[in-house]
């Protein structure tokens, strides 16, 4: 089938040199692996150690650190095949440009339209994030308040205003916190300016951040690459200063239960912990700026993913020792909540820290979604205009151009809520073909310098691990076999995953597949599965609206479809 259609890997690279050569419009080279690193951490340290962190650690208490372990170890398998892909195919492009040499075009179009929704959609709700730890920022330390109605989004202050007039008009005895909060949704909305009797509302400082984050995407990836190192730097000065403070109020009896809600209330706060662990991948978009892609890019992936697994899991256990897991009910700043009565100048190091954190997540993100849109370009896929590269900058200009307002707009007035898991749905599904995408590739020997996937045959081991699962979750099992008819659509989900991972345990006794790809394969499926099914209606949405484009444009304009022409 022509939608199968796949491209060679000597092809790509053939490609990449092409396009360096014409008139010396390629991305400047200019990436070490110390850099990569220092990316790979800037993505990943940000909106989630310093926000979700706290709902997570209310659901699963200190066992929320384990979680860290095993969404480590998921990433860590995804990890290992993005290595092993961005050795052989050291473009930019990522788990598209991956894709298409394992599974063809359409396949490569998917993942493609997914990873919208990881870098620009998820930039939107690390945008707002921002916007609220900058806020917060303003308030406490520097005593400046900006207007309500430009630091919300309309939904947000709509729903606020109704909830909150409904609360006060019903008579019931609020606590002093409740009225406060719902005096401060209608002020903000009786304090709107209006168009004829709509009220205007937007997150200004979220917009700002884009614009001005865009602008340092735009003007080149060596003063991004600077910016970068330096926010990093900080921000993990920072992490291990709140650590090593924090160790000395830490009472052991917080840790105790452990997991107070067994091992389902850790598993509650996946998407959040994921969403705080994606952004790794990242680093493959830039290999076209790498000094030495095959070496460096590898390595800088695995380096950057153990270091934040040490950071997350220090701080989640000193977290819930310092407070008992109960008190981080809707605690949205748990780092900043743990040391406001404790020493509240630490409180405000953290909100400068978390500013400068998210800052970066926005950065490597605005610089990933550009270089991914070129490579679709590249392919036909999308129009020749994504490809541009600015003569003086060397950076995909015109990509660039169109993030920033895709995703300024989108921060300046859209809810996060249901967009984290949405990014959580698009990258655990790039994780699944990239891992998937290995197994298809044809076995090269080991070259010197370049990262090659020990193989590890999973012939006994994955069956194994698959009657050990089903063992240790039979109640569930037996529980959702015994309520199919009426129960939740989560259970389903779950008896869906039980039988593609049977299906997937004898394919590899058969085939004798590599344990690694497999484990990365069957982990973030698992994971999938514990994402809200709300989300799953909304990812499909999206899934058939970027088919649409693909049949309307794509297909025909495929540089592979010319060839064959």
């Amino acid at each position: 089938m022509s939608v199968l259609r796949k491209k060679k890997i000597e092809n790509i690279l053939q490609e990449a040199e092409a396009h360096v050569g014409q008139d010396k419009q390629g991305l400047k080279k200019v990436l070490g692996v110390k850099d990569l690193t220092f990316l790979g951490i800037a993505a990943v340290v940000g909106a989630g150690i310093f926000s979700t962190i706290g709902g997570a650690a209310y659901h699963g208490g200190p066992g929320v650190s384990v979680l860290f372990i095993i969404t480590a170890i998921t990433c860590g398998f995804s990890a290992l095949c993005y290595a092993e892909f961005a050795s052989r195919v050291p473009v930019s492009g990522s788990a598209y440009t991956y894709s298409y040499v394992s599974f063809g075009e359409i396949v490569a179009w998917i993942i493609g339209w997914a990873l919208i929704l990881e870098y620009a959609i998820g930039n939107i709700v690390v945008a707002i994030s921002w916007s609220g730890y900058f806020n917060n920022l303003l308030e406490h330390v520097f005593n400046i308040h900006l207007p309500d109605w430009m630091l919300v989004d309309p939904q947000t202050a709509v729903a606020a205003y109704n909830k909150a007039s409904a609360a006060l008009a019903s008579g019931a005895t609020l606590s002093p916190e409740e009225l406060a909060s719902y005096r401060f949704a209608i002020n903000a909305y009786n304090e709107a300016p209006r168009i004829g009797n709509t009220p205007i509302f937007f997150n200004l400082p979220a917009f700002i951040i884009i614009a001005l984050v865009t602008w340092l995407a735009y003007i080149g990836i060596k003063e991004s690459k600077q910016s970068a190192n330096f926010m990093v730097i900080f921000k993990v000065a920072v992490i291990i200063f709140v650590i090593v403070a924090g160790a000395f109020f830490v009472d052991t009896n917080n840790w105790k239960p452990f997991m107070p809600e067994g091992f389902t209330g850790v598993l509650k706060g996946v998407s959040a912990v994921f969403y705080a662990y994606i952004g790794f991948d990242a680093i493959s978009t830039t290999a076209e700026e790498c000094k030495s892609p095959q070496r460096d890019l590898p390595r800088s992936m695995i380096y950057s993913l153990l270091i934040c697994t040490v950071l997350y899991i220090a701080i989640a256990l000193v977290l819930t020792g310092m407070e008992h897991y109960t008190r981080f009910q809707g605690v949205d700043d748990p780092l900043a909540f743990v040391f406001e009565k404790r020493a509240p100048w630490i409180e405000k190091i953290i909100s400068v820290s978390a500013v400068v954190a998210t800052t970066s997540v926005i950065l490597v993100f605005q610089l990933g979604q550009p270089r991914i849109w070129m490579s679709m370009s590249r392919d036909g896929l999308l129009p020749k205009v994504f490809q541009k590269i600015h003569p003086k900058y060397k950076t995909p200009s015109f990509s660039t151009i169109v993030t920033g307002v895709i995703v300024g707009i989108g921060a300046l007035f859209l809810q996060s809520d249901l967009v984290t898991d949405l990014t959580s749905i698009g990258t655990l599904f790039a994780f699944i073909l990239v891992c998937g995408g290995v197994l298809l590739l044809p076995p090269i020997p080991k070259e010197e310098g370049k990262f090659k996937l020990p193989y590890i045959n999973g012939r006994y081991i994955i069956p194994v691990l698959y009657v050990l699962f089903v063992y240790f979750f039979r109640e569930r099992i037996v529980e959702a076999f015994q309520n199919i008819g009426h129960e939740a659509y989560q259970e389903i989900l779950f008896l869906i995953f039980l039988v593609v991972a049977l299906i997937i345990a004898m394919k590899t006794i058969v085939h004798k597949y590599s344990f690694i790809p497999v484990m990365g394969v069957l982990s973030c499926l698992y994971l999938l599965i514990e994402i809200p099914a709300v989300s799953w209606f909304w990812f499909f949405v999206w899934m058939l609206t970027g088919l649409a484009i693909y049949f309307l444009y794509g297909y025909r304009n495929s540089t592979l479809a010319r060839s064959a022409d």
